[in-house]
């Protein structure tokens, strides 16, 4: 007889296909109207919760890390949730079929445990499916502000869903709706701007993310809109952008009115639309941590503006209840569930998650009803994202991940966001549009031709990368290359001195530099300089030959000591993996409309300083932006 060989994963996945069958047999005296579609998602949340151990309702509480998670840990200890940090993948360059494969391993595991309640997936998409080799990198939060075109994050939510979709993830922490009122914030790109009337008008996305709730829909309860959708999370509840001298995970002071007024307007917005999460932040309100704030996670937040999703924790945000971290978990984790928290994002010590929970609820510390209340927003996302019926990941979205469509869209968004904040030396008339044709162009500097510098954060990884070939795309480089007549001859110098410059008289220069990327606290900055070598560049060719300076940034940087001897001046912003973008407004074929979502300052002893302040006194006001035509292919 011809022997049979087996590959192991082959044999994992068969192994849990009989344990699935093994559950169902042993299932099968359970009553299954929860299992039923076309019951009511009230009365399948009932039937469930009523066969569920206390063990099981904790466990559905717990959102797990990806490291060292297998399929038998989901089954036999039934977790609720799975997330990938930041960086975190099935392995390096993984394509969208490796996602997948992955998603529907640790799912099979979950349809495999005593009920067969299906995970829920999550994943950091905060400017596209950021985390994934090849997807569209969309401009960070803080250029899409400056667009002023809800209809266009829409288009970008809808873009975003479809690619986290292609790998098989139905839940995204997305939309970031800080009101970031301090550049010196390490999350301020994250923000779409210091003023809240335009974080509310791109909560948009979310219906982007989710679909947008049907005419005669219930408004402020979860929804989702299809296969093709994702569910949204609103973040980070709340006032994480108010925080003193702009640090990160600090306190925010302001009163019960400033706070209602100021940063609360997006969460109403994104209820309305029907969000289905809500993160909370690191942060404090007056002195009190928000991951243990009962006041404005349960009376607020649940009880007045009768949201109906589940509240989730931050990464380890439990955890820093306490300084050191982790120095009394059991103490912490008590305070975060009874003030509200739903689902805490562990991420890695389940167990001990677990048999806390449980000792606190047998120790009547957290009431059976806390417990209940949380299980119950949980199971009602889930039964309104359809994964009791179709729980499965989809391969059949993979040709959406990175897609021409997808770009094309992230390079409008580029086109929109890029404000011009100067064009052009006294006397001398506009520089911008830029003559596609000239004898000789330079374009220098660090951000010239280097991809990771112009996605910034979270990007592949959590910090971002400086790298070229982080992932695909076009370098404004390239899109500079593409623009230009074929007759002109462009001199790439990443870093040229006073010589190069004056001996090769180039008709005009272009120069990209900004910052290095970051995320969260590692991007807390003081002084807000354009870092080295960076500003020797702009020194070098600026005042030597006639020069366009773009700034790559996640937030406002000091210029205005250099701005005389620039001749026009474009804040780029984190513009993502379309270059191309860049060059199709310094060259005209489309024109400039970005308008600032934040003030730009002239040093940071003014900071902060928001639009509507006593002095205000800017260097580029809230709303200001250049415009220039449309010149076509002409020029």
């Amino acid at each position: 007889m011809k022997p049979t060989f087996i590959c192991l994963p082959t044999l994992g996945v068969l192994v849990l296909l009989l344990l699935r069958v093994e559950a169902t047999a042993r299932g099968s005296k359970l009553s299954t109207i929860y299992k039923d579609p076309t019951r009511s998602i009230k009365d399948r949340i009932e039937d469930l919760m009523s066969q569920m151990t206390l063990k099981e309702k904790i466990s559905q509480m717990a959102q797990i890390e990806i490291t060292n998670l297998t399929a038998e840990i989901m089954r036999d200890h039934a977790i609720g949730s799975v997330l990938s940090g930041g960086g975190s993948t099935p392995k390096e360059r993984a394509t969208a079929k490796d996602w997948v494969d992955m998603v529907n391993n640790f799912q099979n595991g979950s349809l495999s445990s005593r009920l067969g309640i299906p995970m829920i997936y999550g994943i950091d998409a905060v400017h596209g499916h950021n985390n994934v080799y090849k997807a569209t990198i969309f401009p960070h939060n803080v250029g899409l502000g400056c667009t002023r075109e809800p209809e266009l994050v829409r288009r970008i939510g809808a873009a975003t869903a479809l690619e986290a979709r292609a790998t098989g993830i139905p839940y995204v922490f997305a939309p970031c709706i800080a009101v970031c009122r301090n550049p010196k914030w390490g999350r301020c790109y994250e923000s779409y701007s210091e003023d809240h009337t335009i974080v509310e008008q791109m909560t948009d996305i979310i219906n982007g993310l989710q679909g947008e709730i049907p005419p005669n829909g219930k408004k402020g309860v979860p929804y989702l809109g299809g296969k093709d959708k994702v569910l949204a999370c609103a973040k980070h509840f709340v006032g994480d952008g108010g925080t003193v001298n702009g640090i990160n995970e600090n306190n925010t002071i302001i009163d019960w009115h400033g706070l209602l007024r100021l940063h609360m307007p997006g969460y109403y917005q994104s209820i309305i639309k029907g969000v289905s999460t809500v993160m909370v932040s690191f942060s404090s309100w007056n002195g009190v941590k928000m991951h243990a704030n009962h006041n404005l996670i349960t009376n607020l937040l649940k009880g007045t503006l009768r949201f109906r999703g589940f509240v989730i924790s931050d990464w380890q945000g439990v955890d820093k209840l306490t300084d050191p971290m982790h120095a009394n978990y059991s103490d912490s984790l008590l305070r975060a569930v009874n003030a509200g928290i739903d689902m805490v994002m562990v991420p890695y010590n389940y167990t001990e998650f677990t048999d806390i929970l449980m000792s606190h609820v047998k120790n009547n510390r957290i009431p059976m009803g806390r417990i209940d209340d949380a299980v119950r927003r949980i199971l009602r996302v889930k039964f309104t994202a359809g994964l009791f019926e179709n729980p499965m990941a989809d391969y059949s979205f993979a040709q959406y991940l990175g897609s021409q469509a997808h770009r094309d869209l992230a390079r409008e968004a580029v086109r929109k966001s890029l404000v011009l904040l100067k064009n052009g030396q006294k006397g001398d008339g506009p520089l911008i549009p830029l003559p596609k044709k000239a004898s000789r162009i330079l374009v220098a500097g660090t951000h010239a031709n280097n991809l990771g510098l112009q996605c910034g954060g979270w990007t592949i990884t959590w910090q971002g990368l400086n790298t070229t070939n982080l992932t695909a795309g076009s370098t404004i480089l390239n899109g500079i290359t593409s623009a230009v007549d074929p007759s002109t001859e462009i001199v790439y110098s990443e870093n040229p001195d006073v010589e190069f410059v004056k001996e090769n008289k180039f008709s005009y220069a272009i120069v990209v530099v900004g910052e290095q990327p970051y995320a969260e606290t590692a991007g807390d900055n003081t002084n807000l300089t354009i870092p080295e070598p960076g500003l020797s560049t702009m020194k070098n060719v600026c005042g030597h030959a006639k020069c366009v300076v773009v700034l790559v940034s996640g937030r406002p940087l000091v210029i205005e000591p250099y701005l005389g001897s620039i001749d026009a001046l474009v804040a780029a912003w984190l513009p993502g993996s379309e270059g191309q973008g860049v060059a199709d407004v310094l060259f005209g074929y489309y024109g400039f409309t970005g308008k600032l979502a934040r003030t730009w300052f002239k040093n940071v002893d003014q900071l902060p300083m928001n639009v509507g302040d006593e002095n205000y006194d800017p260097l580029f006001g809230f709303g200001f932006g250049l415009e220039t035509k449309s010149v076509g292919a002409n020029n």
